[in-house]
């Protein structure tokens, strides 16, 4: 189902076309005007620059020539190759731009011709970006029809934003347009594309630097995940290169979108150019991945050899790469064009090349994966289902109450090969670096998801004036803005949102994604903030907000990036996740998404002790919280005979958890862990092993423990009374227990 279209700063599209039809006027947008303040905030605009609409520039404009493909870009003199990287992927793939909205007017407007409707209906992405554009083509005919206004649409923050425009483009003393433009003079829409963005992030000079990932986000409301390029393990492994060479072509394939770039190490310039002709800190768009046989000799290859091959493409337009399989070279020469056509190996437009895989993993560093939100364009093999929750990072609230959040359902698909990447920031053209703030290692285990048994250590130094420090100590409970684990005092501040894994251990992706900074540039801001999260596994019963953390079940990196994303396996229970900047007390909006293939529940925890209902108003308040963790039971059969099918119960006032079914286990690992609020200390706790049967189900043995009402954890191992057993004993149970004063769980 479509979602819903937010009008950008007001401005409806539609309104505002029809009112300068009745008046017989061009569009001239107020919001962005042709003056200095829509180009730059810092520097002058180059003398002779004027702004002139399409038909200005020359006699017959189009929005679109023969389609959409990636010869249609050029960057200009603008700092922007993440952009027009991302730009390059969506129009290397016609696939994307599909879905054509097929509108029965009779109106034909601006830069349009009936015969050239059918050839562009294969133009427009899922993503929408250049919505019913044949509303927007300009039709010689009837230039009556024509209002020179434009619109755009782009994903922020989980929802589509419309952009409106004018046609009137910078342009050039020699008449040139002065940014991104077509290779072909009367093709318009890249350059329009591009002055929408602009007015959604400021100025043109606020696409200065950027990430890519940013900017596929934005076009296509996907989800971009870095994949991990260690260029040492994959030189020496030919295992791992072709396993990391398979992740791309299935991505790849699945329509998901690609770039890579090569960061500059220490001392290293961003656009310094390497010896093979590729450039540092410049964004590229991986537009084919191809697997391949070799009947023929050739250099690095011999007979019937397999050949790993990526094409690629600078948003420059030109092609640098000059080794092996550049144009001219050796291997080119030698493959006739028949061969190399009849094997896949085409170059399309200006700026693409091919490298062979050895060569790029020797190469590039950084790989992003964008995966579209769509389940026709996703997961290979199956669906995904999508839940959001938008939240706040803020100060404590000088009012009673907090503020909303708003929880979005549906169905999607996802892909990509399980890869749990943690790269540092891409440098790209005019980009400052995103810096890797820490990163968590995987400590073995079985479809763990990053599973640890201590606290991540992340790598930064803190603000040696000791700031931090001061701030946490003064930080009211009522924040949201705790900062990473590495501050335990204020950490469990932050937003808390929990989730729970049923049934078996399943695959999710996490994405968090904070609000886009890029438009405060002009005042002086505009930088990312460092942000991550923790994962925590919590007890199977807790509907409250965590006081203490008790299992690190995953950890994303920090980085100052809009998007961190982490994939991995969870086994059955209860997770909370806790966005966070890296620092305390830094604020700001973010989107949470979860990913998984079962159907997932994502609510944000609020109180630190839930609401009595209207029964327990008249009961004692609770005093003491216990949390019980039962581990598990052994000696529950006999020698030569089965085990039963075995389950636990515990208990404790009028609250009962009840593990899942353990079939034919005489030693069954509960792994339980359950949280009761008290309101009668002195009673027990019960913990009951029941078996499993075909008509009834009979209790195997009981036990009943004491816990003090402040105790530190505490083991135990209790023996089973009771029971259907002659002896009365049927094996034991080991428990660890630890309890508090009510509102601070240990």
């Amino acid at each position: 189902m479509p979602e819903r279209v937010n009008n950008f700063q007001g401005q409806s599209f539609h309104k505002l076309r029809r009112d300068c039809l009745r008046r017989g006027a061009f569009f001239k947008d107020p919001l962005f005007p042709a003056t200095a303040q829509s180009l730059f905030y810092k520097r002058k605009p180059p003398p002779g620059l004027t702004w002139k609409r399409p038909r200005e520039i020359c006699k017959d404009p189009r929005l679109f020539v023969d389609g959409i493909s990636t010869r249609d870009l050029h960057q200009g003199s603008l700092g922007n190759c993440w952009m027009v990287a991302a730009i390059s992927c969506l129009a290397s793939e016609p696939s994307l731009w599909k879905k054509v909205m097929y509108l029965c007017s009779s109106l034909c407007p601006p830069f349009f011709t009936a015969s050239s409707f059918m050839a562009s209906s294969q133009l427009l992405s899922s993503s929408q970006v250049i919505p019913d554009h044949v509303d927007q083509e300009w039709n010689p005919k009837h230039p009556e029809m024509y209002a020179g206004i434009f619109h755009f649409r782009f994903w922020r923050l989980g929802r589509w934003m419309d952009v409106v425009v004018d046609d009137r483009l910078p342009v050039s003393s020699d008449g040139v347009l002065l940014f991104c433009r077509s290779a072909t003079p009367r093709e318009f829409w890249s350059a329009l594309l591009e002055k929408a963005y602009a007015k959604l992030n400021g100025c043109y000079e606020a696409l200065e630097g950027g990430n890519t990932t940013e900017a596929l986000i934005d076009f296509t409301g996907g989800v971009s995940e870095p994949l991990s390029l260690d260029r040492e393990a994959l030189s020496l492994h030919r295992d791992r290169r072709r396993a990391f060479f398979q992740t791309l072509a299935k991505a790849h394939e699945c329509k998901a979108l690609i770039t890579c770039s090569i960061r500059p190490a220490e001392g290293e310039t961003v656009e310094s150019v390497l010896d093979c002709g590729l450039v540092r800190g410049h964004a590229y768009g991986i537009t084919a991945v191809r697997k391949m046989r070799l009947a023929e000799k050739l250099p690095k290859t011999g007979w019937m050899s397999r050949l790993f091959m990526v094409r690629m493409r600078n948003p420059w337009g030109t092609t640098d790469w000059t080794g092996a399989w550049s144009q001219g070279s050796q291997e080119w020469q030698q493959m006739g064009r028949a061969e190399r056509e009849k094997m896949g190996l085409i170059v399309r437009d200006v700026g693409e090349f091919w490298i062979d895989f050895e060569d790029f993993c020797q190469y590039f560093t950084d790989v992003v994966v964008c995966r579209l939100v769509e389940s026709s364009l996703l997961w290979w093999s199956s669906h995904w289902r999508e839940v959001r929750c938008y939240g706040e990072w803020a100060s404590a609230p000088t009012s009673p109450g907090t503020p909303t959040s708003t929880v979005y359902h549906n169905n999607h698909a996802l892909s990509s090969g399980k890869n749990n990447a943690k790269p540092a920031g891409t440098k790209q053209r005019g980009n400052r670096k995103e810096a890797k703030l820490g990163e968590s290692q995987p400590k073995g285990g079985k479809g763990g998801m990053c599973k640890r048994d201590k606290a991540v250590n992340k790598v930064i130094k803190e603000d040696d004036s000791g700031e931090v420090g001061g701030w946490e100590a003064q930080m009211d409970k009522r924040s949201r803005c705790g900062g990473c684990i590495n501050h335990r005092d204020t950490f469990l501040h932050n937003p808390q949102f929990m989730f729970e894994v049923r049934g078996k251990e399943e695959e999710l992706l996490i994405c968090l994604q904070q609000e886009d900074r890029r438009i405060r540039r002009k005042d002086g801001g505009g930088e990312n903030l460092p942000i991550g999260f923790e994962v925590l596994k919590v007890e199977v019963n807790r509907c409250s907000r965590v006081q203490c953390v008790l299992e690190q079940a995953a950890s994303s990196v920090y980085m100052d990036s809009r998007s961190v994303t982490l994939r991995g396996t969870l086994t059955p229970g209860r997770y909370v996740v806790l966005p966070t900047t890296f620092l305390p007390g830094a604020t700001g909006h973010f989107l949470l998404r979860l990913f998984s293939h079962s159907l997932v529940t994502l609510r944000e925890l609020r109180e630190d002790l839930l609401s009595p209902s209207v029964l327990q108003c008249f009961l004692p308040q609770p005093t003491v919280v216990t949390t019980v963790y039962l581990r598990r039971a052994s000696g529950l059969s006999l020698p030569k005979q089965k085990a039963p099918d075995v389950y636990a119960v515990v208990r404790c006032e009028n609250d009962t958890i009840r593990t899942q079914v353990f079939k034919a286990e005489g030693n069954p690992e509960f792994n339980l862990r359950a949280i009761f609020y008290r309101r009668y200390p002195s009673t027990h706790v019960s913990i009951e092993l029941w078996s499993r049967g075909w008509l009834w189900d009979s209790v195997l043995g009981k036990a009943r423990l004491q816990t003090a009402e402040s105790e530190r954890s505490r083991s135990h191992v209790i023996d089973l009374q009771g029971g259907h057993s002659r002896s009365g004993n049927r094996g034991c149970v080991y428990v660890e227990t630890s309890s508090s004063v009510c509102l601070t769980d240990l």
